[in-house]
């Protein structure tokens, strides 16, 4: 059966075209915020069980509400546009065939997360692409050596860079030191929990990710020395 193709492009939402405060302004607070927050988490709720229960229309809501991150993440993860676009279809179709399964253990978007992690890692074997080199020595050499234990917060990464640069960055670190980066300094994910998922060891993932933030302190040097240049 031929598979569908689904939209992947965000739409940007215009700015309001006054300063004025209005009643509705006025009220906004962390009550009415929490207020909205359980009330948008119960539609899901409602609209969840109608897609298990085979509703099409249902179906079609939870890609509307949850398409633009899966698709970030998977070009995250990738690096490629065509890619993830072919990569957020298949996710979807994977939740399309396995919506019933879902037992609310934990959050649903937690739970699509993981099945579009998975549909990466399963494209990327089929492919041939070692996710993670486990001949990578479990420590790196003596003149990389940091001075803190690994999975700190890096903070010669954050503060105000660009952030084309540090997707271009990314984007060309390889395939294993990428994944780990996206997973741990983006996505939040602990060693252990990357461990489990690419098969490797929390050693090996933690030596990835050091090196992963070497190149990419080295590759941002050279961005912006490229940048200053022009």
């Amino acid at each position: 059966m031929p598979r569908s193709r689904f939209p992947t492009r965000p739409l940007d939402s215009d700015p309001p075209s006054s300063g004025r405060v209005v009643p509705e302004q006025v009220q906004s607070s962390p009550a009415k915020e929490a207020k909205q927050e359980d009330s948008a988490n119960s539609v899901e709720t409602n609209v969840l069980a109608r897609a298990q229960a085979g509703d099409h229309q249902a179906f079609a809501q939870l890609y509307s509400l949850h398409k633009r991150r899966i698709y970030s993440l998977c070009l995250r993860m990738v690096g490629n546009i065509a890619e993830a676009e072919d990569l957020t279809q298949e996710a979807f179709l994977q939740l399309h065939r396995k919506i019933a399964t879902f037992r609310g253990d934990s959050a649903f978007s937690t739970w699509l997360h993981r099945l579009a992690i998975n549909v990466v890692l399963m494209q990327l074997r089929k492919k041939g692409l070692s996710v993670i080199s486990l001949d990578e020595a479990m420590e790196p050499a003596v003149e990389e050596r940091p001075g803190r234990s690994f999975g700190a917060p890096d903070l010669t990464l954050s503060g105000a860079i660009d952030r084309m640069a540090l997707q271009r960055a990314i984007d060309e670190l390889p395939a294993g030191y990428r994944l780990i980066f996206v997973l741990h300094d983006i996505e939040g994910y602990e060693h252990n929990e990357i461990a489990d998922m690419l098969e490797c060891s929390v050693g090996n993932s933690k030596s990835q990710l050091h090196k992963a933030r070497l190149k990419l302190r080295d590759a941002l040097r050279i961005i912006s020395h490229e940048e200053g240049r022009r």
